[in-house]
């Protein structure tokens, strides 16, 4: 069974897709960009402010959900220059206690609205 997930407190899907589905025990985060979900805009600032709106967007939705920053098991994290790993890998990793999750970092060439990072995850519920 499937279950879209959905919080205002996030932006919504710019496109034919959920914020989040639940299927069983696991909770599958739609790729967040940096979006102010009150105004559906680009958040002002560098590549860290971005990075905290992305994991404040991703808080909601796992709260959504009935889940939390503990309860994800795996992240994609795209970025459109690498040599931003640095501050996205500070500003990520404050949201995180150890075991943090497993995770992927890669380079691509765009992103929607232009954006400079992207994350998705997936969580366990317990």
């Amino acid at each position: 069974m499937r279950e879209a997930v959905h919080t205002s407190e996030a932006p919504a899907a710019i496109g034919p897709y959920s914020q989040a589905v639940r299927a069983g025990a696991l909770i599958f985060i739609s790729g967040q960009i940096p979006l102010d979900p009150a105004t559906g805009q680009v958040v002002e600032g560098d590549v860290a402010t971005q990075t905290h709106r992305v994991m404040r967007s991703l808080g909601a939705i796992l709260q959504a959900a009935g889940a939390g920053y503990d309860q994800v098991v795996r992240t994609t994290i795209f970025l459109t220059d690498l040599a931003d790993f640095a501050q996205v890998n500070e500003a990520y990793g404050s949201y995180f206690s150890d075991p943090a999750p497993t995770r992927a970092t890669v380079q691509v060439a765009a992103l929607p609205k232009d954006v400079r990072i992207e994350i998705d995850a997936i969580a366990h519920l317990d």
